[in-house]
């Protein structure tokens, strides 16, 4: 525990010192003479000396205060300036939180277009599956799955998490150019664990599904499990709406026009206090026009 005079009264000495007058102190403090004088009492009565000699109507400083104001001078002008920076951060720097799959598929790919519109705003991109607290992470803004209903968060709607199974055209080709629903009963499918197959195979009418194991490799992002697909590793339950590139492009194949959803959805969320900053508004403006807008085409 630190040995050290209420700092609002450190601050007052500092002023009056400087100015070795107790009105021009409290001029610049915004507080009147006998608020300083009192603040000054409080620091001498914790050293048990004086700080200053009232002489004539004027005070001046012992010597033992002179040389302490000098250092304290240095130190509240280290103390402002490490707060001038916090603010400068906070104002100039961006930090987004979302998730590997929205960042690997989707946002690392044009946030250099954000950046380069608002070029005095810093971004800083954290791919994490946990929820930020937005308090202790220093999380400015999140992309978060689920929803939409998080207290104290204000939440606006990206695109729907809806999924369909895909796979590369080599897959498709080694299964002789077709692939029925009845068939992903016996194919290796990637993450079969994920709700998300459970779901479309009952809605394609394959009530057998959850009678066996469905085989396939566990893994821990759609983003992983696209480029597995697209490796020929098998059947991808992927969201259309990253993966639309990879389909122009025809690395990726739907198999079915089905697309089913669980009813969940991609949302950006911040705090609903914070919804007036400049760099968060500038953010979610441009995401959500970003989001509306069609693939670009992928250059030679």
């Amino acid at each position: 525990m630190r040995k050290i005079p209420p700092l609002a009264a450190v601050r007052v000495f500092e002023a009056a010192a400087r100015h070795e007058n107790f009105t021009a102190a409290a001029r610049e403090l915004g507080m009147t003479q006998a608020a300083v004088s009192h603040q000054i009492r409080l620091i001498e009565s914790h050293l048990g000396q004086p700080l200053f000699r009232r002489e004539r109507q004027r005070v001046i400083l012992t010597d033992a205060a002179r040389r302490a104001a000098a250092r304290l001078g240095k130190g509240l002008d280290m103390i402002e300036s490490a707060f001038a920076d916090m603010r400068l951060d906070d104002e100039t720097t961006l930090t987004i939180s979302t998730t590997p799959t929205f960042a690997n598929t989707w946002l690392a790919w044009r946030i250099g277009v954000f950046q380069m519109r608002f070029p005095d705003i810093a971004v800083r991109l954290l791919m994490q599956e946990g929820l930020s607290d937005f308090t202790d992470d220093g999380v400015d803004v999140a992309v978060r799955s689920g929803y939409g209903s998080w207290p104290g968060l204000a939440a606006h709607r990206l695109i729907e998490q809806d999924f369909t199974p895909m796979c590369s055209p080599g897959f498709l080709a080694s299964q002789g150019g077709a692939i029925r629903p009845q068939d992903l009963l016996r194919l290796p499918l990637l993450s079969p664990h994920d709700p998300s197959w459970a779901c479309w195979l009952q809605q394609a009418g394959l009530a057998q599904a959850g009678e066996a194991p469905l085989q396939g490799v566990r893994m821990d992002s759609q983003a992983n499990e696209g480029h597995a697909a697209m490796a020929g590793q098998g059947v991808a339950m992927l969201t259309p709406f990253f993966w639309r590139q990879d389909m122009a492009e025809k690395r990726l194949v739907p198999l079915f026009p089905q697309v089913s959803s669980l009813g969940m959805a991609y949302w950006i969320v911040y705090p609903d206090h914070r919804r007036r900053a400049r760099k968060i508004r500038r953010f979610c403006e441009w995401l959500l026009a970003e989001i509306g807008a069609p693939p670009k085409p992928e250059q030679p």
